[in-house]
């Protein structure tokens, strides 16, 4: 595998709060790349380095294809603009997308504040004292 420090599955799940299974899944999906030693997968630093990009992608609201692409266009040797523009525009339509839904939510709180203020004043004027028991 060469030089550098490696990670077991339980040291990544460990470290980034996920399970062992999500581990795998992405290296079912061809993300992560382990080594084997028997029946021990061996994870270098580019994997750890690739699950954490996962990871901050699916919590930016990436989709898997999505951060699979970002991580496919990393060079090393390059400047990787068109990496950083791609993530830009991804991070901008996410953005977009969030704050429409914000706007949605908003118009719905304004109208269940609409009804309970309705339903408040159909109280008050149907309310009627209570017999003493």
């Amino acid at each position: 595998m060469g030089e550098g420090k490696t990670f077991t599955i339980s040291e990544l799940a460990r470290e980034f709060d996920v399970t062992t299974r999500t581990i795998r899944f992405y290296e079912e999906k061809g993300l992560l790349h382990p080594s084997r030693q028997g029946q021990h997968r061996i994870f270098g630093k580019q994997d750890r380095a690739t699950l954490e990009l996962i990871l901050r992608g699916k919590r930016a609201g990436l989709s898997l294809e999505e951060s699979r692409e970002i991580i496919d266009m990393y060079d090393p040797a390059g400047d990787n603009y068109e990496q950083y523009q791609f993530l830009l525009n991804k991070v901008n339509q996410r953005q977009a997308q969030l704050e429409a839904q914000l706007e949605d939510i908003k118009a719905l709180l304004n109208g269940l504040e609409e009804v309970r203020k309705r339903c408040n004043r159909a109280l008050k004027k149907i309310a009627r004292p209570r017999a003493a028991g």
